[in-house]
């Protein structure tokens, strides 16, 4: 199994004396796309005034454009430390041990805007970028990673994909229909005997969801195999079986 997970816009600053190494990181394939974001950012910082206006920055937040002319050199830290937020900080991942980490290395991408999908463990600076913002030189956000992270997706060949980004990074690298996938929506029960999406409570309950698989480590290589976990986990897990979207009710 490999679980997609969005990133957050709030961050922990500093870290490791280590650079960033855009050979190092997961899906190696999108070192292009890499590059050119990375770059472009990095010019853009360059005009302090265009850079605020591009990135949509308020006067409290201007800060932030010194932070991306530094990405070659900043320190770093591994990308589930590095967000925080509500989803990160219900997983929590600092304080799990070892063998929940490996896991988490293994089993779980973050997809960054600067980055594409990196591996929860790997080393990323400190930046500010939003799913949507367009950079200057560069095509439309979707338009420059929606194919390469779709076929390095592919490529990986995961055995199953539980895709639990929003919609805004969900374009930004689509799940390839080669690879077996379902996404995740958090509910409520509500009157009727109908269910309410939430909000808030919808990026909680996907950092505690991703917890706890680190923390019990199944093997898990299908949807089929995923409902069955949750169901032994106590958690409830609805959908139809070839359905590509089940809802998890809290």
């Amino acid at each position: 199994m490999l679980i997609l997970l969005p990133p957050s816009e709030t961050k922990q600053t500093g870290g490791r004396r280590r650079a960033l190494d855009l050979d190092s990181l997961a899906l190696p394939s999108l070192g292009p796309q890499r590059e050119a974001v990375l770059a472009a950012l990095i010019t853009l910082s360059d005009d302090a005034d265009e850079a605020a206006r591009v990135l949509k920055l308020g006067p409290r937040q201007r800060d932030e454009v010194a932070v991306n002319a530094l990405l070659r050199t900043a320190p770093t830290l591994p990308a589930a430390d590095r967000y925080t937020g509500v989803l990160f900080d219900a997983l929590d991942a600092p304080s799990l041990d070892a063998p929940a980490r490996r896991w988490l290395k293994t089993h779980v991408l973050i997809h960054s805007a600067p980055f594409g999908p990196v591996g929860a463990l790997d080393p990323i600076p400190n930046y500010r970028l939003g799913a949507g913002v367009r950079l200057p030189g560069l095509a439309a956000p979707a338009r420059h990673w929606a194919d390469p992270v779709a076929a390095a997706l592919a490529t990986a060949a995961p055995p199953f994909i539980l895709d639990l980004r929003s919609h805004a990074y969900v374009a930004l690298g689509p799940v390839p229909g080669s690879v077996p996938a379902v996404s995740l929506r958090i509910v409520t029960d509500a009157p009727g005997g109908t269910v309410r999406a939430l909000n808030h409570f919808n990026k909680h309950a996907k950092g505690e969801l991703v917890r706890l698989l680190a923390m019990e480590r199944p093997r898990i290589r299908s949807v089929a195999g995923f409902r069955q976990w949750a169901d032994d986990a106590g958690l409830r897990v609805v959908g139809e079986s070839d359905s590509a979207e089940l809802d998890l009710i809290v």
